[in-house]
């Protein structure tokens, strides 16, 4: 047993150790500034957190002021840099404008974005990234050579390469509701920012650090919290809060919400899960929500998924989890997203999890309720984690964990002592009086940096006190890694992440096993590695874990349709010595242990039928299938037309609704979006094009004049404006 074994929230010596005197207090961006470029006053090598940590004001007054001087170097190092959606096309910037104003209001966006994607930075700033907004930077010369490819867990050391000096972040504030006195946090990412502080003062190049106080932030607890004294300098006032980056809900298409339902069968009760943000991400969420409420609909609709071809013949719902959830799920994400937060809200994400492995052990053996029992104290007395009767350091731990109230006390003559009265020290029969009311470092959600629409913000900043605490954002390292760190043992790690299941998305997946999740076999990033890699190595690490990836079996754009699995690609994120679960919307390839040639039969067995002949032929070609090979019949019916066929009548019936957790758009921008998602679908493929025209030929749908408007239609006058005025009308 581990006497000593912590987990998140127990970092105050780390802490410590990069606490300096209390920072510099300042109201005014510009003077901020003024600070930075005094105190940095050669080259500045500027760390920033990916997604919405960044202080949008206070970075891009920066920017500003050193492009104004040539004299002056500024180099950016980050990930994920959001803007507002733009649209490409003209009638797409006509329909957003309304939409970003609402959805996105005084977001401010980052001042070199814009140069970046048009090629025009200033010659004394660069911008490199590790991970990128997906697909936002193909084709972008300045960005794709600026491109850092690393893993997650590694990007501190990677930065630290680079001699960072500045860090810059947005934080969250409140007065703490039990002791009144003003507290920080990192609020949406702690990710990588106390790791890179402590990493730079542990090789003697200490980093002038900068806080900007965003009001709009929600305050996260725990693990996040900073002290006062981690900053160099706290800014907070006027222009420095504004609204929080929140992308709207996309929705959920059919191939989403079968490959969904089919991952959501994978999922164990009383395991650990881990998704990602999107619509995926969502309909997963949603097909455990459908499992647990509605248990009997879910079967039906497994059951007629399996009947296509990615299922075992004999038992098309072999190995599958179709039933409640009695013990619940714990979460373990890099990303905190909405789908997380409507699975705690539902009940699903409810096992709890303690940052002491001997806690964590008797979590596991079942002898831990919701509330902490004076038999907990008993039983760790029994595993030699405290002493009876109690010492010091023993009352402090479980008064720590919540176990005894933080009022008793330890007296002289050894007797414990609350609300004026004297209770014998003994583990074997604590008196009940003293036990604590509630855990005080249990944890359900552990996440490393969030992101997601507007009513997910409003959710955490609403969120009761004592659900709060339960979510813990902390470092990425703890996260991603099982191996030990400030924050947790590897003992601690294997023992929390009991089953689990982390379930990530691919581009591209070899029939050999291999996946292409972050860029083109062009060398085109078209995002990053992110934590992928390090969670399928967990999936294999971890007893009873499994990696899933998601692979939407086709890809279609101005090429033309195309198969998502293909022979051989040059890209490889995951290598195929690493391959263990494939989904896609035909159903469920499990390659572990597989010979190449089976591992290729199952992969056939889920790929879009379309594409199944020639990939056959190819795999026979090169010798790694048998000539006499033929696919079962059953596999041989995957096309988008089954699929839909058998989940109309649950999408027409509401069980697997297009936007399941709400949407930013109206019921008529919706329909206008789909009018748009067909003239753009039909503009990369001429034969469609042809039949829309034909069509808009006919008799007209009648078009609000509103809609016209919004689109810039209303008076339109020009062939190119008729042509798409008409388009647009007969695709409503």
């Amino acid at each position: 047993m581990n006497k000593k074994s912590q987990g998140p929230g127990t970092d105050e010596a780390a802490a410590a150790a990069i606490a300096v005197a209390q920072p510099v207090l300042l109201t005014d961006v510009e003077a901020a500034v003024d600070e930075i470029l005094r105190r940095l006053p050669g080259e500045i090598r500027l760390a920033l957190p990916l997604g919405v940590g960044k202080p949008n004001p206070l970075l891009n007054a920066l920017y500003r002021r050193v492009a104004a001087q040539p004299e002056r170097r500024l180099h950016i190092y980050t990930a994920l840099s959001l803007e507002r959606p733009k649209g490409r096309t003209e009638l797409e910037q006509h329909f957003l404008a309304p939409l970003v104003e609402r959805v996105f209001a005084d977001y401010p966006d980052l001042a070199y974005v814009a140069p970046l994607r048009a090629g025009q930075l200033p010659p004394n700033i660069s911008v490199q990234e590790f991970f990128f907004k997906t697909a936002d930077y193909l084709g972008n010369e300045a960005a794709q050579q600026g491109f850092i490819c690393t893993n997650y867990s590694f990007a501190v050391r990677d930065m630290c390469s680079q001699g960072i000096n500045l860090l810059m972040q947005a934080v969250a504030t409140r007065l703490n509701p039990e002791t009144g006195a003003r507290e920080y946090s990192l609020s949406c990412n702690p990710d990588l920012s106390f790791d890179l502080l402590e990493h730079q003062a542990a090789v003697g190049q200490p980093v002038l650090s900068v806080a900007m106080v965003n009001e709009a932030l929600p305050f996260m607890p725990g693990p996040a919290v900073a002290d006062a004294g981690l900053f160099s300098l706290l800014l907070s006032g006027p222009g420095c809060s504004h609204s929080v980056f929140a992308p709207p809900n996309a929705a959920i298409s059919w191939a989403d919400y079968a490959i969904g339902l089919h991952a959501s069968s994978l999922v164990k009760d009383g395991g650990t899960l881990q998704i990602g943000i999107g619509s995926l991400g969502d309909a997963i969420a949603q097909a455990l929500i459908v499992r647990e409420t509605r248990n009997a609909d879910y079967r039906a609709i497994l059951s007629g998924l399996c009947g296509l071809g990615g299922c075992s013949p004999s038992d098309p719902q072999a190995g599958r989890e179709l039933g409640r959830f009695e013990q619940g799920l714990y979460g373990c994400s890099e990303m905190f997203v909405n789908g997380f937060m409507r699975l705690i809200d539902a009940g699903l994400i409810r096992r709890l999890v303690f940052d002491d492995l001997d806690l964590q052990a008797l979590a596991l053996a079942g002898q831990l309720g919701p509330q902490p029992e004076a038999g907990v104290i008993r039983a760790l007395q029994e595993r030699g984690r405290i002493a009876s009767p109690l010492r010091p350091c023993d009352l402090e731990f479980l008064q720590a964990q919540g176990l005894l109230k933080p009022e008793v006390e330890l007296q002289a003559d050894g007797r414990l002592a609350y609300a004026g009265q004297h209770w014998p020290n003994c583990c074997e029969a604590m008196a009940p009086e003293l036990i604590g009311p509630a855990w005080r470092r249990a944890t359900l959600m552990h996440g490393g940096f969030f992101l997601g629409p507007r009513d997910f913000y409003q959710r955490l900043r609403e969120l009761p006190e004592g659900l709060r605490q339960r979510i813990a954002m902390t470092r990425i390292h703890f996260i991603n890694e099982l191996y030990g760190d400030a924050l947790g043992s590897e003992a601690l790690k294997r023992a929390q992440r009991r089953d689990a299941r982390f379930i990530n998305t691919t581009m591209k997946m070899t029939l050999l096993g291999a996946a292409s999740s972050d860029g083109y076999d062009s060398g085109q990033m078209v995002s990053g590695v992110g934590g992928q890699y390090n969670f399928v190595a967990m999936g294999h690490a971890l007893q009873g874990a499994r990696s899933i990836l998601l692979l939407r079996a086709t890809h279609d754009n101005a090429q033309g349709l195309s198969s998502s699995i293909v022979w051989h690609y040059a890209n490889c994120t995951i290598p195929r010595h690493l391959r263990d679960i494939v989904v896609t919307e035909y159903g469920v390839a499990d390659l572990r242990g597989c010979s190449d040639a089976e591992v290729i039969s199952r992969l056939l067995q889920v790929c879009d039928s379309r594409f199944q002949q020639g990939l056959m032929d190819e795999a026979k070609a090169h010798g790694k299938l048998p000539a006499d090979y033929q696919l079962p019949a059953a596999a041989r019916r995957n096309l988008p037309e089954a699929l839909r066929e058998q989940l109309r009548p649950w999408r027409n019936s509401g069980v697997l609704p297009d936007f399941p957790f709400g949407t930013d758009l109206s019921d008529e921008e919706m329909q206008i979006v789909r009018a748009l998602k067909k003239l753009k679908h039909a503009s990369h493929h001429p034969v469609e094009l042809v039949k829309l025209i034909v069509k808009s030929l006919g008799p007209q749908t009648p078009v609000p004049e509103a809609w016209l408007e919004r689109l810039g239609l209303n008076e339109a006058h020009s062939f190119k404006q008729l042509f798409l005025r008409r388009l647009f009308s007969s695709n409503l």
